[in-house]
């Protein structure tokens, strides 16, 4: 796996990039399937639910590490099969939910390399969701590696 890290500089945007050894029909699985979703997330056993489509809702409740539990809830903006993902994210007090686009491409030798990007409003929310993009990258590598290896 490698890690690269882009941020924009126009507004509060940030831009993070992983390979994943692991197929990208593997990968698309692990972002849209709730069971799979809730095992690298970071969120509590049957609490994911996904319509993945256009306009269809997701909710879950993350677990913090101090033992703490807060629900996000969204809507699916765009869903390409295996290739895109544009998720929508209920932020209290804004009018328009919050997007994050995941670009999924295959490479040579059953890697993935995926994208992620999102806009902010202000550096210290860019800051905020960059560092719990990470932390879902990460995740979602570890899981990745554990199914491939063990």
């Amino acid at each position: 796996m490698s890690n690269g890290q882009t941020p924009t500089t126009d507004g509060f945007a940030y831009t993070l990039t992983r390979t994943l050894d692991a197929r990208a029909e593997t990968v698309w699985r692990a972002w849209t399937t709730p069971e799979q979703y809730a095992g690298w997330a970071g969120a509590a056993a049957g609490s994911v639910e996904m319509d993945v489509r256009p306009g269809g809702a997701w909710k879950a409740t993350m677990l913090t590490p101090d033992g703490g539990q807060f629900p996000l809830t969204g809507s699916y903006i765009e869903v390409t099969e295996n290739r895109r993902l544009v998720i929508g994210m209920d932020v209290p007090g804004r009018a328009e939910p919050a997007a994050m686009a995941l670009e999924i491409d295959p490479q040579a030798d059953h890697r993935t390399q995926i994208v992620l990007q999102q806009s902010c409003d202000t550096a210290e929310e860019r800051d905020m969701a960059e560092q719990g993009s990470t932390m879902l990258l990460d995740g979602l590598a570890a899981f990745l590696a554990a199914r491939t290896n063990g």
